[in-house]
């Protein structure tokens, strides 16, 4: 097929490597440029580096919407647009033209998941299963009928880390097997709307820890924020204080959430969750931090004496 994609970070670049190997005629590259961003400094494969080393033509966009690119893809005469990652809706004029249209790659199970980080979210949530799907493009963001689409299970120790290894290798069998449906003839599923969820931009504020969360919640978001990403945090003292690693506690503490109680095992007991007053829960057990300065230390180390409270503001 003679394709034109539409790609950024690592996701789009390894979608770009997957129609390069099956052999497919890429006329042009659109991808953004490189950003400061948090999220977007890390799985950052460029695009462009691929595409300028198969001497495949690149153009740099923020937004999709000048007449330049429009007359480009006009004329190329496209069979299709594959995207994935691309950060800003394509407008209509952009996804319809191909002669079978647009063909969107993301990460996660549509229709749930839709819009930003999915993974993360997902975990947050402690959604029992991830994945990726193909699907049609249309008017409205990521709600195109399926064409393929592949889940896989999330354990009990996973981080969001490990979920996205797991999830980009998905990404070339899927581009691959979609297009080869789309060239042959599929039969589309469309989305459950019913079912549907939207998820925005994630920003610094939403990493930061609620105490007064059940702790099997802040564990789970602790590996939801695992390294390279902005890391779960809260503050101690008047400073900033990420949380790497932590585990619920085997015994219950009663109290005010948030306070730093006392030891168990390897870490330091944090009174949380809704019930805490009440004594009737588990606590966090904090077994890593990492300061302001960057520093990296065991949770006992740390916590040299108990007592204090970690807060949600300086």
């Amino acid at each position: 097929m003679r394709v034109a994609m539409f790609g950024y970070q690592t996701w789009g670049h390894r979608t770009l490597q997957a129609l390069i190997d099956a052999g497919h005629e890429i006329a042009l590259v659109v991808t953004h440029p490189k950003s400061d961003h948090a999220y977007e400094r890390i799985w950052a494969d460029s695009v462009a580096d691929l595409a300028a080393a198969h001497g495949i033509r690149v153009l740099l966009r923020n937004r999709p919407d000048d007449a330049e690119l429009l007359a480009e893809l006009t004329a190329a005469d496209l069979d299709l647009i594959v995207a994935n990652n691309w950060r800003t809706w394509l407008p209509p004029e952009i996804f319809g033209l191909p002669r079978h249209g647009t063909l969107n790659v993301h990460d996660s199970l549509l229709p749930a998941y839709a819009g930003f980080s999915p993974l993360i979210w997902a975990m947050i949530n402690g959604e029992p299963e991830v994945g990726v799907t193909a699907h049609m493009m249309d008017g409205e963001l990521d709600a195109g009928d399926i064409v393929v689409q592949r889940a896989i299970p999330v354990g009990p120790a996973d981080t969001t880390t490990d979920l996205f290894h797991r999830t980009v290798a998905l990404i070339a069998p899927i581009t691959t097997e979609a297009i080869q449906l789309i060239e042959s003839g599929y039969t589309p599923v469309p989305q459950d709307r019913s079912k549907a969820s939207f998820f925005h931009k994630r920003a610094a504020r939403d990493s930061l820890v609620d105490w007064t969360s059940p702790p099997e919640d802040i564990e789970r978001f602790v590996r939801a924020l695992s390294d390279p990403y902005p890391n779960a945090f809260t503050y101690h003292r008047g400073e900033q204080l990420r949380i790497t690693k932590a585990s619920v506690s085997k015994g219950h503490y009663g109290g005010t959430p948030g306070r730093v109680f006392i030891r168990e095992g390897d870490g330091v007991v944090i009174v949380a969750g809704p019930g805490a007053r009440r004594g009737r829960s588990p606590g966090l057990v904090v077994e890593r931090v990492r300061t302001a300065d960057g520093t990296d230390l065991p949770a006992a180390e740390y916590f040299k004496t108990m007592g204090g409270y970690l807060t949600g503001r300086p």
